[in-house]
């Protein structure tokens, strides 16, 4: 098929060159062409704008940082919008509030296009690996018309319901695996505070109950040299999921206190100088805290 891509930070690289290599063709667009050098030798065109990356596409994908930048790709003067055929489909893959998705799936229902919600679950090391799920809401004929193209970035894919219900399910995945690593980083500093080393304290939990595949990729980061900036998802970027899921509880009367709790956790890695790294930096947090200092 013919697909355009817009976006083309660290997931958005990993999603384009894995259609590449299922053999679809690519026409990409992102803020700065510098980033997309890699996927230019695996054979992907380049589009000046993200019009020009919709004009002959059969499919279009975006992924960007938040519902604003969703905003200015799609319905801007040169978005997705103008140059989307009308047979064509355009699936947002970033992770924004429902009430944003949907108020963008309206205009493009209003010019008889159509938008469906497809936000990714995974990281860059989860999506390389061929793990990474995708969730999708919207139109149930068209999302079986796109679910071959989407198998090819990860091998499984769910349709939700209706438009803006997989970014509702994105944005409460992400504040419980939020939660459920701050929740292991609580737990070894815990153990290792008693006396337990912690590389084998960290063993014991991967080798547990409450191991899952997020901790077994997270967890070896907790080890002495093992957070660093270039890893999966760095607290700040962590942080904006939280406070989306915050605010969407708010609106909807739902209590999260735990998604309150591991968010002031994430406030404390910020208010260290941390936030740049990798979250499960919140280790540190506790360890000052509880007087765990090098």
């Amino acid at each position: 098929m013919r697909i355009g891509f817009v976006g083309l930070g660290d997931m958005g690289r990993g999603i384009a060159s894995r259609l590449i290599a299922a053999g679809h063709s690519v026409t990409g667009w992102n803020r700065t062409k510098g980033k997309a050098e890699d996927l230019f030798k695996l054979g992907m065109a380049w589009a000046g704008t993200p019009r020009e990356a919709a004009q002959h596409a059969d499919i279009v994908f975006s992924i960007v940082t938040d519902g604003a930048a969703v905003r200015s790709v799609a319905l801007g003067p040169d978005g997705i919008i103008s140059g989307l055929r009308k047979e064509a489909a355009y699936l947002d893959v970033s992770t924004i509030a429902p009430d944003v998705s949907r108020a963008v799936a309206a205009e493009f229902a209003r010019a008889g296009l159509t938008m469906m919600d497809a936000p990714i679950s995974g990281t860059t090391l989860t999506l390389s690996q061929g793990n990474a799920s995708l969730m999708v809401g919207g139109d149930k004929d068209i999302f079986e018309r796109v679910k071959p193209v989407l198998l090819a970035i990860g091998p499984r894919v769910t349709h939700i319901g209706p438009q803006g219900q997989a970014v509702q399910v994105k944005v409460a995945l992400n504040m419980t695996l939020v939660i459920e690593v701050i929740g292991f980083c609580e737990g070894i500093a815990l153990a290792e505070k008693g006396g337990v080393p912690r590389e084998v304290a960290v063993d014991a939990f991967l080798k547990s109950v409450v191991a899952s595949p997020v901790l077994a990729y997270r967890a070896p980061l907790i080890l002495e040299g093992g957070i660093s900036k270039a890893t999966y998802g760095s607290v700040d970027l962590q942080q904006k999921d939280m406070l989306l899921a915050l605010e969407l509880a708010r609106k909807q009367g739902v209590p999260v206190p735990l998604g309150a709790a591991a968010n002031e956790m994430l406030n404390a890695c910020r208010g260290l100088g941390i936030g740049d790294h990798d979250f499960v930096v919140v280790y540190e947090a506790y360890r000052r805290l509880g007087g765990m200092l090098k």
